[in-house]
Order: structure tokens, then sequence, then C-alpha cells
């Protein structure tokens, strides 16, 4: 297709390209009637998965919390 062709191709409509097979059109899917659209964002924002936030985290350790400590030998032979 030519870029004028793209730009004006029907908005219900879409190119899919998957690895190993010659791209192709199809029906764009509805994503709100998926069962699980109301674990999206789009469906609630509180859904929005915050990376940096995420990345914040740090183990909380308690004075109870019990651990098994192993030493490995890294280095290079």
């Amino acid at each position: 297709m030519t870029p004028d062709e793209l730009a004006v191709m029907d908005n219900s409509k879409c190119i899919l390209q998957v690895q190993g097979v010659r791209p192709f059109f199809s029906d764009k899917y509805d994503i709100t009637r998926h069962p699980r659209y109301r674990h999206l964002s789009d469906a609630d924002p509180r859904n929005t998965f915050d990376v940096a936030s995420y990345l914040k985290r740090r183990l909380k350790v308690k004075a109870e919390d019990e651990f098994e400590v192993y030493e490995a030998d890294v280095g290079a032979e």
C-alpha cells in the first residue's frame, strides 16, 4: 500500500505483521468486549502499573525473620 492508501484505510481495519507470516488485513478487536477488560488501565486508571514505584520498593526485614546464608565463589578461574 502507498502512504496515501494507508492514510485513508478504514478505521475498523488494521494490518497485522506476525513473525514468519506476510502482513495481512484484519478487523480491529474491541478490547472493551474482552472478559478481563476491567483489569486494564483503560477501564480503571487505578490498574496502571507504576514501574518507578515498583523499582523503589525495598524488602522489609523483621527481627524475627530467619535466613540461610550461602557463600559462593564467583571469581574467574
